[in-house]
């Protein structure tokens, strides 16, 4: 049976603050912006962006190893997004980092470099968002190598 296209609602709480609902039975997030103008109450949309992406491409990394039944030994992601204003002087996301820590050692895990070549090339949301915001991303080893 083919997937549901994604979708959530959401409901204003107070101010900038929102409760997420997204597919029955998957808990609640509530998102807000940091002060002045919210309470920190939750992850603002700029996290939001950067969880989506960031978690998009560990899963795809993670998909495209398993395809060679290579283990990396846990995968640890960190991304940072600048923010900055465009030409009419509105805040925007101008650029995103994508940091990916595998566990094991590069000469550990079989055909990485054949992995590291297509990974991306999986990620729905990340390839996106790339379209729009000029995207980084960055692999290293278990040893602080970067491999990519």
């Amino acid at each position: 049976m083919p997937e549901q296209p994604p979708s959530l609602t959401l409901h204003q709480v107070r101010d900038y603050e929102f409760d997420i609902a997204f597919a029955q039975g998957m808990p609640h997030l509530v998102s807000d912006e940091p002060p002045p103008l919210g309470r920190a109450a939750g992850p603002s949309p700029s996290h939001l962006l950067l969880a989506a992406v960031a978690s998009c491409m560990s899963s795809s990394l993670n998909f495209a190893l398993a395809k060679f039944k290579s283990d990396p030994a846990g995968i640890t992601t960190t991304a940072r997004a600048h923010i900055g204003r465009n030409e009419a002087g509105r805040l925007r996301v101008l650029r995103i980092e994508v940091e990916i820590r595998l566990g094991a050692a590069a000469d550990q895990v079989p055909h990485l470099d054949r992995v590291l070549a297509q990974f991306e090339d999986f990620c729905t949301v990340g390839a996106s968002v790339r379209a729009g915001i000029p995207t980084d991303v960055a692999v290293f080893d278990g040893g602080g190598v970067k491999v990519k």
